[in-house]
């Protein structure tokens, strides 16, 4: 049904990245990043690639416009709290995270998508010519809450008054509690 291919996700300092891995279109930073480590991610950009992070409480957008030029603007004023420094191992070296390889999909993926998106645009048109409505896909039917119903009493003096004040919520789960019975007996 959906064309984009699932997330990998990988537990690691994003300033421990092999300095050979592939390329990104975009890179989206949500930690403050110290100056001294803003080349390092900006190598990490494709060439026409976007990065936003925050430097120095503004967050910042850069373009990669060529091998070595980047084009930066600010954003707005932000906060946030810095990145994790990377740790040094016992040899003095830091740890590199390695990503996974970047999967492009095989022809007969490709021509799938393309003859799944053909037929299911072909058979729309053709519900619309025939003026048939299309069907929205069904909704996922949402669990009842079942919610115990707490009755307030009213003290005046020392008496308590033996009618339950109803209070507007009350009232509406009352309401709601009838319309799931008809739909039930219907």
């Amino acid at each position: 049904r959906f064309e984009f291919c699932e997330p990998a996700f990988v537990v690691g300092n994003c300033l421990e990245i092999a300095s050979d891995s592939h390329k990104y279109d975009r890179i989206y930073c949500g930690a403050g990043v110290q100056k001294d480590h803003d080349n390092f991610m900006n190598i990490l950009l494709k060439v026409g690639g976007i990065l936003v992070m925050p430097i120095e409480d503004q967050l910042t957008q850069i373009l990669r416009t060529g091998q070595n030029t980047w084009e930066s603007k600010n954003i707005l004023a932000v906060s946030f709290a810095p990145l994790v420094q990377p740790n040094k191992n016992d040899n003095g070296k830091h740890d590199t995270v390695g990503l996974p390889p970047c999967a492009v999909r095989n022809l007969q993926d490709l021509a799938r998508i393309y003859i799944r998106r053909t037929l299911r645009n072909f058979i729309n048109e053709e519900m619309k010519a025939k003026g048939i409505a299309q069907k929205a896909p069904p909704k996922r039917k949402r669990r009842r809450c079942r919610r115990r119903r707490i009755n307030t009493y009213v003290f005046v003096g020392n008496q308590l008054i033996p009618q339950p004040l109803d209070s507007e919520e009350d009232e509406r789960m009352e309401d709601d509690n009838k319309e799931e019975e008809d739909k039930d007996h219907s």
